[in-house]
């Protein structure tokens, strides 16, 4: 079985060799196990279920969110040679009905479905009739954050393995923390399962993060670092995304807009243009963005703040997943927290789901504030430790730090007072002496550390508390019920030999913000090697647009560039390009052979 997943691999999707943790995962699922793999964003997790889907012959069915990202992946698959289908709503019916016809002559390996459509009776009835060997669920962070309110089917996607009984379920996705993970093991494996985490970080990311304060200047000062690349704006509401794009074609950006507020057919054309062509900036709110897969996105800049560490992990990994250096850059203000808040309280969910969603803020508003490498508290968030990464904004520009060593004592011994079980709002009512029906029935109004920090403010101390989460003194239990709980390195705090350095004041002053460095592309190609491959790149988006797929489908650029640098002159030199396969050599290998010899 080892060698058929290497002949696979090589044959089909034009691979030397599995990438680190892809081989594990699936061996574990050619075993007959399943598997929950968390795997960074460009690390390969389609091929973890696709390989086995050919190993094992019968059919695949593959759950996902996205109706455009189902069809991107099954053209790519068509493309490679793999018998893969849809069946979804945005198609003819006829379509769908020719769809199932060679699902059920036992022609069809690869299967993808959105929940909704998988979870009816009449389909479970109908697959259940069917040779099912693998499911595999894309995107199983939906199965723990999205509630009954928003998208049922996702939990009940944990009747799969009654349904089917001794079929293999994986589960993937790039965004899940301690708690979500446990979440998706409970609900979909019952708990039996191998899980596979394989690390979140993203080096070739430079994060950063700026107080709001004139954003449309400060989205433009970006750009202008970022002139003609693609890249992704985030905004919070619909009003704003329209407002932004408008903004920023009026000011010569070639720049779209996407929400849900817009028709369908305006959807997916700004979609399919951002897609297929070079240069352009998609201003969003998140209704865009889940499984889109374009490799060359070079930035992602949020224009408010994001819901969760999570939300942001996953949206700002749609930058960089050619590898090559991208930038990552979030405006972050007081009016954000109000406005996350608000949405929090309004949504139509459990208490228990809102305390986690307050808290899961809570842990993102930590990060804005870190006072130190961002980095390294993103990673300590999902379990990774990294001293520091030199390539965010704090790291490339530290900051005067203060020295608060004598509040963090202050924060500490309240919190340590009141048994570690109170969240940030109460320590600092009794910090600054108030005197709430909380505070007195507890008996708080009694401690020591009542009215220690009467002359601070109260946002001063909150800000005071994030920064001692965000520092590793205190720890937030996202799982539990909010209480702040001192860590280890906050006992050397309380006890004198560790030391707590704050940032004073985040709102800085107005004028104009400090530019961060240029990046420079880092590509290892020639002058002459990068001038074959930008007529590559023309003639892969030709080919693109008579195929009505995006530009990455036909190949991504990591292909392109290996072809630009090997300058294959026969089909069996071109074989050795990186990432073309049996089908790929007999489909493109004439007509790029031809562009490379007309180069000279």
């Amino acid at each position: 079985m080892s060698d058929q997943k290497a002949l696979i691999l090589k044959d089909v999707f034009g691979f030397d060799s599995f990438r680190p943790g892809q081989a594990e995962i699936i061996d574990t699922l050619l075993g007959g196990r399943s598997a929950l793999a968390v795997m960074p964003t460009g690390a390969g997790k389609s091929l973890c279920f696709q390989v086995p889907a050919l190993a094992r012959g019968g059919l695949t069915i593959v759950v996902s969110p996205l109706v455009a990202l189902m069809q991107d992946q099954v053209a790519a698959l068509r493309l490679a040679g793999v018998e893969a289908e849809t069946i979804n709503s945005a198609r003819p019916r006829a379509e769908n009905v020719d769809s199932w016809r060679r699902i059920a002559a036992g022609e069809t390996r690869l299967l993808y479905l959105a929940p909704e459509r998988l979870m009816t009776e009449r389909m479970l009835a109908a697959l259940k009739r069917l040779d099912v060997r693998l499911i595999a669920v894309d995107e199983a962070h939906c199965i723990s954050q999205w509630g009954p309110a928003f998208r049922p089917e996702y939990e009940d996607l944990a009747q799969l393995r009654e349904i089917f009984p001794g079929v293999p379920i994986a589960a993937l996705t790039a965004t899940a923390d301690a708690t979500t993970r446990n979440d998706i093991v409970d609900k979909l494996f019952g708990g039996d399962a191998e899980s596979f985490v394989l690390g979140f970080d993203r080096p070739n990311l430079q994060l950063g993060v700026e107080v709001k304060q004139q954003w449309k200047n400060q989205l433009m000062a970006f750009l202008q670092r970022h002139d003609g690349v693609s890249g992704i704006v985030y905004c919070l509401s619909r009003r704003k995304t329209e407002e932004a794009a408008a903004f920023l074609v009026e000011n010569g950006i070639k720049a779209l807009a996407y929400h849900a507020g817009m028709d369908k057919e305006a959807r997916d054309a700004n979609q399919n243009v951002f897609m297929t062509e070079d240069g352009v900036v998609m201003v969003a709110t998140i209704a865009f963005g889940m499984g889109i897969d374009k490799p060359d996105v070079r930035f992602v800049f949020h224009c408010d703040l994001p819901a969760s560490v999570e939300a942001y992990y996953q949206e700002i990994g749609r930058a960089g997943r050619d590898g090559l250096p991208a930038e990552a850059q979030m405006l972050y203000g007081l009016d954000d927290i109000r406005m996350r808040r608000v949405f929090i309280e309004q949504e139509e969910s459990s208490d228990d789901r809102r305390r986690r969603e307050h808290q899961r803020l809570d842990a993102l508003i930590g990060y804005c504030e870190s006072p130190t490498c961002r980095r390294r508290l993103l990673l300590d968030y999902f379990g990774e430790d990294l001293e520091r990464c030199g390539n965010c904004d704090l790291c490339r520009n530290p900051v005067d730090l203060s020295d608060g060593t004598a509040e963090g004592r202050q924060i500490l011994a309240v919190i340590e007072q009141t048994g570690q079980r109170f969240g940030v709002a109460h320590i600092v009512d009794i910090l600054r002496g108030t005197a709430t029906e909380k505070v007195v029935k507890a008996g708080h109004d009694n401690l020591a550390g009542f009215g220690a920090g009467a002359d601070g403010k109260k946002e001063a101390w909150r800000s005071l508390i994030r920064q001692l989460v965000a520092a590793g003194f205190l720890q937030l239990d996202i799982a539990g019920y909010g209480g702040l709980k001192i860590t280890a390195k906050g006992r050397a705090l309380l006890t004198g030999t560790e030391a707590f350095h704050y940032r004073p004041d985040r709102v800085a002053a107005h004028g104009r913000t400090p530019r961060a460095r240029k990046q420079a592309p880092e590509t290892a190609l020639t002058p002459e090697e990068n001038s074959l491959l930008g007529r590559l790149k023309e003639l892969r988006l030709r080919l693109a647009k008579e195929r009505g797929v995006p530009a990455y489908v036909i190949f991504p650029d990591k292909a392109l560039a290996d072809m630009a640098r090997r300058r294959p002159r026969s089909h069996s030199e071109f074989a050795a390009v990186n990432g073309v396969g049996t089908a790929k050599l007999r489909d493109f290998a004439d007509v790029f052979l031809g562009e490379i010899a007309d180069a000279g």
